[in-house]
C-alpha cells in the first residue's frame, strides 16, 4: 500500500467517485458515475486509479453476514498496547488464523480493535490466547450481532443532505454499540469540552467518546477536548440505542438545540 500523501486535497469529482463507491462498489460502474458527475469515463477511471495509487481508495471489501454462511461466530476484542508497538502488533495480530479486521485508534486505552471469526468458543478461546501470547492486553470482548455501513454525507451530491442515522454502526451483545457519528452544529455537546458535556448531563455514564477525527487529524479525547462542529465522533454505548445517543452528537430535528 503506498505511503499517504497529506498534500493532496479531494476536489468535487474525487469526492463524488467516493461517495458512489462507498454506496455499492461492487455494482457501480464508472460510466454510471460519469453520467451522475458530468465527466466522461475514461477520467473517472483515471481518477480512480489516481485515488488508489495517493492510498486515499484503499480497498473494495465484502461485507460478509457469517451467521448465514454456516452459523459463524464474530468476536470482537477491545485490547490495550503501547503505543510505540502499536503499528507492529496490529500488523502480527493480522496474522493470527481467524482474524480478519484490525483498527488501530489513537485512544490512552482499548487502542487496538481485533474482529475474529470462529465456528466454536474454543475457535475464539484460541485467538484470545494468540493476541496475549504477542503481549496485547485483551480489556473486553463481546460478539458482534450485526454491522450497518452508510456513504459518507458530505461527499454526496447534496452537502446539505443530513440523515438521523449513525454513519457507521456495530452492534454488540450485551446492549452495547459503538457507533460514528458526524457532529452537527446544532448539537447538545458541539462546542462543549467532553468534562463539561459529562458534568451538564449531556453525555451520561453509559456514553463514552473513544476517538474523534477532525480534518486530517485523529485525536485522543481527554476530559479538556472540545467537540466541534463536523468532528467524526466514535462513540461506545453501553445501552440500546434508541435515539438519545443519536441526539446528543446530532440534535433533534424536531426541536434543534439552539446556541
Amino acid at each position: 500500500m503506498p505511503e499517504p500523501e497529506t498534500d493532496y486535497r479531494l476536489d468535487d469529482i474525487d469526492r463524488r467517485i467516493l461517495y458512489a463507491l462507498m454506496q455499492d462498489g461492487r455494482n457501480t460502474t464508472a460510466a454510471s458515475i460519469a453520467d451522475t458527475v458530468n465527466v466522461s469515463g475514461a477520467t473517472v477511471r483515471n481518477r480512480i486509479q489516481n485515488l488508489e495509487e495517493r492510498g486515499i481508495l484503499r480497498g473494495y471489501t465484502a461485507h460478509v453476514d457469517f451467521e448465514r454462511a454456516g452459523g459463524k461466530l464474530v468476536n470482537l476484542y477491545l485490547c490495550n498496547v503501547p503505543i510505540p508497538e502499536r503499528e507492529a502488533l496490529a500488523h502480527r495480530s493480522r496474522a493470527i488464523p481467524g482474524v480478519v479486521n484490525v483498527r488501530t485508534l489513537m485512544t490512552g486505552r482499548e487502542n487496538l480493535h481485533v474482529v475474529a471469526i470462529g465456528e466454536h468458543t474454543k475457535d475464539l478461546q484460541r485467538v484470545s490466547r494468540n493476541l496475549s501470547q504477542l503481549g496485547i492486553e485483551i480489556e473486553d470482548e463481546d460478539l458482534i450481532e450485526d454491522e450497518f455501513f452508510s456513504p459518507y454525507t458530505p461527499f454526496g451530491p447534496d452537502d446539505d443532505q443530513q440523515t438521523d442515522e449513525p454513519d457507521d454502526f456495530i452492534s454488540l451483545t450485551g446492549q452495547a454499540n459503538i457507533i460514528q457519528l458526524t457532529v452537527r452544529s446544532k448539537a447538545p455537546i458541539a462546542g462543549h469540552s467532553l468534562e463539561e458535556a459529562s458534568d451538564q448531563g449531556i453525555l451520561d455514564n453509559n456514553t463514552l467518546v473513544i476517538g474523534i477525527e477532525r480534518d486530517d487529524q485523529e485525536l485522543t479525547p481527554h476530559g479538556n477536548t472540545v467537540v466541534h462542529p463536523d468532528d467524526i465522533v466514535t462513540v461506545l454505548s453501553r445501552k440500546n440505542t434508541d435515539g438519545t445517543a443519536l441526539e446528543i452528537f446530532r440534535g433533534s430535528n424536531a426541536e434543534p438545540a439552539e446556541r
